[in-house]
């Protein structure tokens, strides 16, 4: 049941995202006991990543209402979680007792379990307090050789399909032995790895007091990155923008005019490009050269014509559930951000095969059931065909608008490149002199 779920999943997550990336592999240990505890900005989405990519059996501290749950009580129950009782679910904390055995039952025999120390997902711009469960299992586990891995999660548009991720694994934190009562730990080791285990956290994640400098560290991340000519990981990008941030506060503190003064002048910049309807990273670094623009544009022109018979079937038979699917999506947008994604994930896991079943029975009905097997089978490639498409099409859209400026608006471009190498410096400059 788990190798099946585990299969199931890791798929759903590559059609999700384009790309994940996954650092400091070498810290999680592939045997003996483990907890791992990460930051919890997407929902179900979160725990997924780390079955999929934790390369061993993971177990998870749940919260109970899932196990009540349809379908995700059923995939919670075959994953061998644990249910975790809140005051918040009015809920009987006093079974927690359960909870705490059963954990530390699977730690003693060398398992993996993975806990979420905020409590819960959320969309702040900082992690929430973290609670003391993690520690309390930890330490009144007494497995030999326990270690708490601190993972980050880093999204770069968690709300988006096909977006991009980033699984970061922290050097593991020893877990002290103690003499402990049965299930109570001494109040002052919970409290000193509890906040170990933040600091370690903290580390492999973008914290600000507030969204703007989240936006501000984002924007004028894509505009460094992009402006280098160098591809770069979403490990980098991460740490850049980690330092940002921190130039952020240091800015904000020492010299808020000049903070006022890039943050405009950033503002200004994505506008210019906004109206140019380009993007930083559809901004080659040294313009646009014609061999590559040949090339790239063969290359282009070759995958749609071979792509557009498929995808034009793929996006016929999926369009009602793509509709429907980002219409319910959309009722989270506002107040819900951190459960988008995980509503796409679930109304596509429903609304795609039933695209499948209910034009499978059509064709079957019409022409029988040979071919109405065959358009179930071969719906799924004309999926995979209709996204290759848009995706690929979409990238040459976007630069054929940049060599279009580059052709007919020669001064605008030349302006756009300048701008972005100034402001390069600007903030290489600001980080220098406050060391950053």
């Amino acid at each position: 049941m788990r190798r099946l779920i585990t299969a199931v999943l890791a798929a759903l997550m590559r059609i999700f995202f384009r790309r994940v990336e996954i650092a400091g592999y070498e810290h999680l240990p592939v045997a003996g006991p483990v907890i791992l505890a990460g930051n919890h900005p997407n929902a179900l989405i979160d725990p997924v990543m780390l079955l999929v990519h934790a390369g061993r059996p993971v177990s998870f501290m749940a919260k109970e209402p899932l196990f009540r749950t349809p379908v995700i009580g059923w995939l919670v129950r075959g994953l061998d979680s644990i249910p975790v009782y809140r005051r918040m679910d009015q809920a009987d904390t006093g079974r927690n007792l359960a909870t705490f055995a059963a954990a530390r039952a699977l730690l003693t025999a060398g398992g993996c379990i993975a806990i979420f120390p905020e409590g819960t997902s959320h969309s702040d711009p900082a992690m929430k307090p973290f609670r003391t469960g993690a520690a309390r299992i930890a330490l009144a586990a007494g497995a030999a050789g326990l270690v708490i891995v601190p993972v980050g999660l880093f999204y770069t548009a968690k709300t988006r399909f096909r977006s991009t991720v980033l699984l970061c694994f922290g050097p593991p934190l020893p877990v002290p032995a103690v003499d402990a009562a049965p299930g109570e730990p001494p109040a002052g080791a919970v409290r000193d790895l509890t906040r170990q285990l933040e600091e370690a956290l903290s580390a492999l994640t973008i914290q600000a007091d507030q969204h703007e400098a989240l936006t501000l560290a984002e924007a004028a991340e894509r505009i460094l990155s992009s402006s280098s000519g160098e591809p770069t990981d979403l490990a980098d990008r991460l740490q850049l923008r980690q330092r940002l941030i921190a130039g952020y506060g240091r800015l904000r503190s020492a010299t808020p005019d000049r903070l006022a003064a890039i943050t405009s002048r950033i503002a200004r910049y994505a506008a210019a490009l906004a109206e140019a309807d380009l993007t930083p990273e559809r901004l080659p670094a040294h313009g646009y050269r014609a061999a590559t623009v040949l090339r790239v544009t063969f290359r282009a022109a070759v995958v749609l014509t071979l792509l557009l018979p498929l995808a034009v079937v793929g996006s016929v038979i999926h369009a009602p559930a793509w509709l429907l699917t980002a219409r319910i999506a959309r009722h989270y947008e506002r107040t819900s951000p951190d459960m988008v994604a995980t509503v796409k994930a679930l109304a596509g896991v429903l609304f795609y095969p039933l695209s499948w079943l209910i034009v499978a029975w059509w064709t079957g009905h019409e022409w029988g059931w040979g071919p109405g097997l065959g358009v179930f089978v071969g719906a799924p490639f004309a999926g995979w065909a209709a996204l290759r498409f848009f995706e690929e099409a979409d990238r040459l859209s976007g630069g054929a608008r940049g060599v279009l400026l580059a052709l007919t608006g020669r001064r605008r471009f030349l302006r756009l490149l300048a701008e972005r190498d100034a402001i390069r410096e600007e903030l290489r400059l600001l980080g220098r002199t406050y060391g950053v």
